[in-house]
């Protein structure tokens, strides 16, 4: 069996909780994350069965209408999203470091999956729509090689949903920050 996530962002916070409540009436999922991100957005992400975490995802698109901001079902998760969400994926040693800023949490995770299952980084973090006007950014790090993969896979992603802000890579970054970026 295949697992998934599923991700669904809104305009509004009372409509979030009520499509939450009844994705997760509609389907055999769990709730991952549920909370309010700038600017007033609602978040809501999944995990479960791919076909379950789809059917779910279905469900409160239709009822979000047009509150919904993105919506996303990504199966076969790279096992370092949920980390690099939660916290930081560690980095031993300093490398160049690949930054992708999108307007959607959705489109950020999805373009993180996307880079690190065609490149040879780590992803370091995907920091989410806290304190930042609703978007996200994720960081890899790695070779200046890999990382220069890694960006543009990961642009494309965003960029096929006019999701993309901006995208930077720093070959050889300053030890502080360097330490910033693996520290928080």
């Amino acid at each position: 069996m295949s697992q998934a996530i599923g991700i669904l962002e809104l305009t509004c916070i009372a409509r979030g909780m009520e499509t939450g409540d009844a994705m997760l009436k509609s389907a055999n999922v769990s709730l991952l994350v549920s909370k309010t991100i700038c600017p007033g957005k609602f978040l809501l992400i999944l995990g479960g069965e791919v076909s379950a975490v789809q059917q779910a995802i279905e469900t409160g698109a239709s009822l979000a209408g047009e509150m919904l901001v993105d919506s996303l079902v990504l199966p076969n998760i790279h096992a370092s999203i949920l980390p690099a969400i939660s916290g930081l994926n560690s980095v031993v040693q300093r490398q160049s470091v690949g930054i992708v800023e999108t307007w959607s949490v959705a489109a950020c995770i999805s373009a993180a999956d996307r880079a690190i299952k065609t490149s040879n980084v780590t992803l370091v973090r995907v920091h989410m729509a806290f304190g930042i006007g609703g978007k996200c950014y994720m960081v890899v790090a790695g070779d200046i090689s890999d990382i220069n993969n890694a960006v543009a896979v990961a642009s494309e992603s965003a960029g096929e949903k006019g999701l993309l802000v901006y995208r930077s890579v720093i070959p050889r970054p300053h030890e502080a920050v360097w330490h910033q970026i693996v520290e928080g």
